[in-house]
């Protein structure tokens, strides 16, 4: 089969969403498909087709856009520079997707809701869609407005608004949405009225065979001698959580100092973030990596791992963090409980208390047996939980089945 993998989000990227993409990618080339990557360019300037090099230059449309946004009589709500903004670009990743010609896909498989509701307009009728929901617009501009009330972005504030009526209308594009845990299906199905029935159900999967290989010691890096690693592998952005985990840590360092921690990621917010590690004097007990090639290899290295976020779905840092043996600590926000059993296969903290992180890192870090009792035990779990094989099989199956229903047949059994 021809396949189109599409994102509204910038492709390469340090993301998860760009991770998954070349990861499905790989496997479904493997078994004979031909595959395409559709996204923004990592500077926003153009979509393109990443691997054959095709592109549409946003700005050679803009003028067409702006004079049919202005023109839009009672529409206010395009006054508010969020919805302007999403609308732009939404219009944009349609024209360029009838630029680049959808004919020609056996299967388009797209990554958001904004991807999702684009492509369902310009594509042929009877191509079948899926769209995969990694993640929530809305909920992550609520947890925004929560910690930034100054923005004025409430419930009722029409960029909220906004963002709820996309995800209905994306998730409703599809001929099938998928999402990675019952969190995420819940989200959909009962805050923004999705059929259930149109929700597949089923957890990420990686390579973990090639993670392990990546996981061997072929790294620079040294382990500090005498102290135990905390390491975090995420973006630097605002949902992560990193700046809760700093301020833990630097309630942990008034206790003991037998610790370093290693962020291992870049984003928008690093600049921030080392400005706080060093004003809560941790610039010796933290190291900002940035992004890593070898970061498996410095997993593997780590004592404990910690994801502090405060909105998240299925990440991959905590699987490979289980994977590599690591004793995870989760805070509850999203999807993470879903993936770490507090008290067996990991600790799961209350989103945002500090407290408690910090009561968990010190427990860890003064009982080792209990720590590497929670590390052998994740490990265990993911091998047999995580395989790309298994996920790669669900796939499959949602592929058959979107394309009986794009062609007018029922939904049949996955």
């Amino acid at each position: 089969m021809r396949i189109l993998l599409a994102t509204y989000w910038l492709i390469p990227h340090v993301g998860g969403v760009w991770a998954f993409m070349d990861q499905i990618r790989k496997a479904l080339e493997r078994r004979g498909h031909q595959v395409d990557l559709l996204g923004h360019s990592p500077d926003y300037t153009r979509y393109h087709i990443l691997n054959d090099g095709r592109e549409f230059v946003k700005a050679d449309v803009m003028p067409m856009i702006e004079s049919k946004l202005s023109a839009s009589g009672g529409m206010h709500y395009l006054d508010d520079p969020v919805i302007r903004q999403y609308e732009t670009d939404r219009y944009c990743l349609e024209l360029a997707a009838a630029y680049f010609g959808l004919g020609g896909y056996d299967i388009i498989h797209t990554q958001d809701v904004f991807s999702a509701r684009s492509l369902s307009r310009v594509k042929p009728k009877h191509t079948p869609l899926v769209a995969h929901i990694h993640g929530s617009v809305a909920v992550e501009l609520r947890a925004h407005f929560r910690d930034h009330p100054e923005l004025g972005i409430g419930e009722q504030s029409p960029a909220w608004r906004y963002c709820h009526a996309i995800e209905y209308y994306g998730a409703n594009s599809a001929d099938i949405a998928v999402t990675a845990n019952q969190w995420m299906k819940g989200l959909l199905t009962r805050d923004f009225d999705v059929n259930p029935s149109r929700v597949e159900v089923f957890p990420y999967g990686i390579e973990i065979e090639t993670f392990r290989a990546r996981s061997l010691p072929m790294t620079p890096v040294c382990k500090p001698v005498g102290k135990k690693v905390i390491a975090c592998s995420a973006r630097l952005t605002f949902v992560k959580g990193i700046d809760l985990l700093i301020a833990a840590l630097a309630q942990l360092k008034a206790i003991r100092q037998d610790w370093v921690c290693w962020l291992i990621g870049d984003g928008e917010l690093r600049a921030d973030l080392e400005r706080q590690a060093r004003e809560l004097g941790l610039q010796d007990e933290i190291v900002f990596w940035g992004f890593r090639q070898d970061a498996p290899a410095l997993l593997a290295m780590s004592d404990i791992f910690v994801h502090a976020c405060i909105l998240d779905n299925q990440p991959i840092s905590v699987i490979e963090a289980q994977l590599a043996g690591a004793a995870v600590i989760v805070s509850d926000a999203g999807g993470l409980p879903e993936m770490v059993e507090h008290g067996r296969t990991g600790i799961v903290f209350p989103s945002r208390n500090t407290d408690m992180l910090r009561a968990h890192m010190n427990y860890l870090l003064e009982h080792e047996a209990y720590r590497l009792q929670l590390a052998d035990s994740a490990r265990q779990w993911a091998a047999s939980h995580w395989s790309m094989e298994a996920m790669m099989g669900r796939l499959d199956g949602v592929y058959a089945t979107a394309g009986r229903i794009a062609s007018g047949g029922g939904r049949g059994e996955i």
